[in-house]
Formats: structure tokens, C-alpha cells, sequence
């Protein structure tokens, strides 16, 4: 019998994230709502969800640098992560147009990737909002004229909108990482296991650096990315967040053992499948 797991989203029903929810843990699972990133970590501790989804990276505006202390601080482990092709659409209550649409209400996110298409529309103010179907949503239960939302398409037939201009991002071929977390590591085969996601702070020294991704290199390993954060209890110190793949697992293990030596502070945040093979 499967079990049945109670995953931890931002947003709500027609959410991006509520879409990568069901991609990877399917509909039968029970989903709970939250409406920040720090409520969902939340969450998590408090043992009221198993698995949390958290949008970590997009492929326009780059990294979403807080979710990076939050998975650490909190001693979080990323067990996967999955890739969804963002579209994003405007909507309102029917019967309207854009030239009587006054303010656009969403998350800063998806209003910062659909810049260009609003430089077109200057009458519009833009609104930064807790997320992009819960707008929506809101759209629909206070019936709000002159307001309408960025938000996924889904979130359009949930909540009675309609649809104003679709795929409005700049660019077309937008992505968004997710990482999967939970409190504790989930359990894979080593055969399964092809990236992983660090920690480390090295000692302010030249060379430092470039003598960890020469072990990286050394052992196989290839960098998809590398995200520096100041330590805020040490001025001009800065931990760096990376993630790796590699073919052999022994190969990781090697490499493990040794920056671990070398790095004044090390953890491994997650070993886990790559959902992206190219």
C-alpha cells in the first residue's frame, strides 16, 4: 500500500508549486498550504507535512538567495528536486479588458518575468503579492474589477477567471528548480544518486577557492552551480552553496572526504537523483 504523504507547498491549489507536487508525488497525496517559505519550513519542524516543496532557482531571475539559509539554518536535508517550464498568464474577472485593468496583483517573481510584457502597459501598476493562484483566488471570492493576476493557467479554470494574455514571460523558455526537502534524508541507492548540494566556508586565504574546485574537477565531480552567502556572525566571511553531479558514486565519496578536510565548515545538504539529464 502506498503511503500517504502531506506535502508542504507554497502557494496554493493552482500554484506552481502545487503543479510540481503533483508531478512528483501525485494527487492522492494531501497538500497544505502556506503562504511564505518560512511557514513551509515551519511546517516541516512542527512534523504537520513530510515533504516540503521549495522553488530554489529560475532560469530569468536567478537564484532565490533566502531559501538557501533556510534549507541550512534549519538543518533540512534535499532529498530530490524537479524542473517545470513556467508559463504565465494574465487573468481577470470576465468580461473585461486590459484597457480597464488598473493594477496587477502576483509574486515578484513571476511579475519580475513578465517585465517587458507590463513596459507595454504603463497604465498598469504592478503589485508584489504573497503568490500567484492565491491572487486569483482572491480575484474571484471579493469579485475585484480592475485587478487582475499573474498566475499558472490552471489557476484560471479553478477560479473562474479569464484568461487576458497568455505566456506573457519575456522569455519564453523559462524554468524553475525545485528542491524536494524534509527533515530527515531519504534513504536511495547509490546507483540512484548522481548530485548533490553542499555547504562549506573556507578560510579567508588566497587560493582557497580554487584549490576546492580543482578537487572537484580532480574527482569527476561537474559544478552546475555556485551560489556565495555572507556568514552574518562573521563579517567578510561567505559560505558557498554548490551542487555537483558525477557519474560514479564513488567518485563523490572520494571527493566528500577530502573537501571535508579542507573546508572550515562542511555539510552535505542532500544526495540525490538529477531530474535534469542534459
Amino acid at each position: 500500500m502506498k503511503e500517504t504523504l502531506t506535502i508542504a507547498i507554497q502557494g496554493i491549489a493552482g500554484s506552481n508549486h502545487h503543479q510540481v507536487a503533483l508531478d512528483c508525488y501525485g494527487d492522492q497525496q494531501h497538500m497544505l498550504p502556506c503562504l511564505s517559505f518560512p511557514a513551509l519550513v515551519q511546517s516541516l519542524l512542527e512534523n504537520k507535512a513530510d515533504r516540503g516543496v521549495m522553488a530554489i532557482e529560475n532560469s530569468i531571475a536567478g537564484s532565490i538567495i533566502p531559501n538557501y539559509a533556510l534549507v541550512y539554518d534549519n538543518q533540512l536535508h534535499i532529498v530530490g528536486e524537479h524542473y517545470l517550464n513556467i508559463h504565465h498568464h494574465l487573468m481577470a474577472l470576465p468580461g473585461q479588458d486590459m484597457s480597464q485593468i488598473k493594477e496587477v496583483h502576483s509574486h515578484p517573481m513571476a511579475l519580475l518575468q513578465c517585465q517587458r510584457f507590463f513596459e507595454k502597459h504603463p497604465h498598469i501598476r504592478l503589485v508584489e503579492d504573497v503568490d500567484t493562484a492565491e491572487t486569483a483566488q482572491r480575484i474571484d471570492q471579493n469579485k475585484l474589477k480592475g485587478i487582475a493576476a499573474v498566475a499558472p493557467k490552471v489557476a484560471s479554470t479553478l477560479y473562474g477567471l479569464d484568461i487576458l494574455a497568455s505566456d506573457i514571460q519575456t522569455i519564453q523558455n523559462n524554468a524553475t528548480r525545485f528542491i524536494l526537502v524534509a527533515k530527515t534524508a531519504k534513504d536511495l541507492a547509490k546507483k540512484e544518486i548522481n548530485k548533490a548540494s553542499l555547504r562549506f566556508v573556507l578560510d579567508h586565504k588566497r587560493g582557497s577557492l580554487a584549490a576546492v574546485l580543482n578537487v572537484m574537477s580532480d574527482c569527476n565531480l561537474n559544478l552546475t552551480k555556485i551560489q556565495s552567502l555572507p556568514v552574518i556572525d562573521l563579517p567578510w566571511k561567505y559560505a558557498f552553496f554548490v551542487d555537483i553531479t558525477f557519474e560514479q558514486y564513488e567518485d563523490y565519496t572520494k571527493a566528500m572526504a577530502i573537501l571535508e578536510i579542507m573546508a572550515a565548515e562542511f555539510r552535505i545538504l542532500g544526495a540525490y537523483k538529477n531530474a535534469r539529464l542534459i
